[in-house]
């Protein structure tokens, strides 16, 4: 299962949470996963995120999944959240900063798997 969450200081339109959230559910299979168990969670309005210590618009995005990726792989999914943020929020793609997490221990149903 894999899970991204957006932080953002903009406020995100209803509109435009579905568009983020539709294009992250085609993208997870370049890291060979299926929307069928992604989460998304979009944090905005953020009003105490500051990058290079102003309030500039920005967006920082964590991508925790169970397993593993190719670099190849994630250089790619970071080029597609990159455009989907700039496209459906206007942050500059120099302010937004996208990390990964693999691990091979993830709970679902009371269990790991």
């Amino acid at each position: 299962m894999p899970y991204i969450n957006i932080r953002t200081n903009k406020k995100v339109e209803e509109s435009n949470a579905e568009e983020i959230k539709r294009r992250l559910g085609e993208d997870i299979s370049i890291l060979g996963k299926s929307e069928s168990w992604l989460m998304v969670d979009i944090n905005d309005s953020a009003d105490k995120l500051y990058f290079r210590g102003k309030k500039d618009d920005i967006a920082y995005v964590e991508v925790k999944m169970f397993g593993r990726a190719d670099a190849s792989h994630y250089n790619i999914m970071t080029e597609n959240i990159t455009n989907n943020i700039n496209s459906n929020l206007g942050i500059d793609s120099d302010k937004i900063y996208v990390s990964y997490f693999e691990t091979s221990n993830w709970g679902w149903n009371g269990k790991n798997f």
